[in-house]
């Protein structure tokens, strides 16, 4: 059981590491990883060079990758394709307060299958596994709000990446301002490290640059002033988004659709403890 939508990780400076990559290869789902030209040598040392896609550019930043990404799935014909960060451990399926280590993809179509029931979700994703905290309780999905990550892209939406910082964030507010709809899922779960923790990626250009969390707060809040505020968490300066504005945003389901009965676990089973 696998993705019926191309996966796609963009990396940079990440060969030896390419935790998203082994996580990909362990439950056996296809992907592409799409590199810079200069580092396509050390990729293809450690990965498969029929799952690299080369970009037809170099230091154009992480914006420009997602951009040429979504033009390569919509000339494949792919309705919807998924871009997942290069620094994600593993995946999960949470139930009944146990996270359970999945060893297949079923939970990537599961959530496709769910999201190709409406019309007007944009943006659809995994939650961090760090902020599902076992004790408390869930439910399978939250509407419009962010999403990182691991995201789930329609294809047909108008909007692209354009923010240096934050530009996940961006995207999904454009969405959500023009009434789409974004799914967060709890019921699955991305084990993804925590920001500044893995060398590469945006690591080096964005974060650890003077001021730099408040540089991306600040852009942050001069593309939505509407919803964004600054405040200062954790010791670090933060953007802090109000998404109550959206919560009238509405699925709304295609014509013709029919919801089956009963529960579709896609072959997914619970194994012993142990084993995960």
């Amino acid at each position: 059981m696998n993705p019926k939508y191309p996966v796609y990780i963009p990396s940079k400076g990440r060969w030896e590491s390419r935790l998203t990559s082994k996580a990909l290869e362990r439950i056996g789902i296809p992907y592409h990883i799409v590199i810079e030209s200069q580092e396509y040598e050390q990729y293809a040392s450690m990965i498969d060079p029929r799952k690299i896609l080369v970009l037809p550019f170099s230091n154009r930043g992480l914006i420009a990758s997602r951009c040429w990404i979504m033009e390569h799935s919509i000339e494949r014909g792919a309705a919807r394709h998924w871009q997942l960060d290069d620094n994600i451990r593993d995946f999960y399926r949470l139930t009944d307060n146990i996270k359970w280590r999945v060893d297949s993809g079923a939970i990537f179509r599961a959530s496709e299958d769910f999201v190709d029931r409406y019309e007007n979700v944009a943006y659809s994703g995994f939650q961090y596994e760090l902020l599902a905290l076992r004790k408390n309780k869930y439910p399978p999905y939250l509407l419009n709000t962010r999403i990182y990550s691991c995201t789930l892209v329609n294809n047909s939406i108008p909007y692209r990446w354009r923010s240096i910082y934050n530009d996940d964030t961006d995207v999904c507010l454009m969405a959500l301002k023009d009434g789409w709809c974004t799914v967060l899922f709890y019921a699955f779960l991305a084990d993804k490290m925590a920001t500044m923790t893995l060398h590469g990626g945006n690591t080096d250009e964005l974060y650890l640059i003077e001021d730099g969390r408040l540089k991306m707060a600040q852009a942050l809040q001069k593309l939505h002033p509407d919803v964004v505020t600054i405040t200062r968490k954790w010791g670090r300066w933060q953007h802090h988004v109000d998404y109550r504005p959206f919560k009238g945003n509405k699925l709304i389901r295609k014509p013709g659709v029919v919801i089956p009965e009963g529960v579709n676990n896609y072959g997914m089973v619970l194994g012993k403890k142990e084993n995960f």
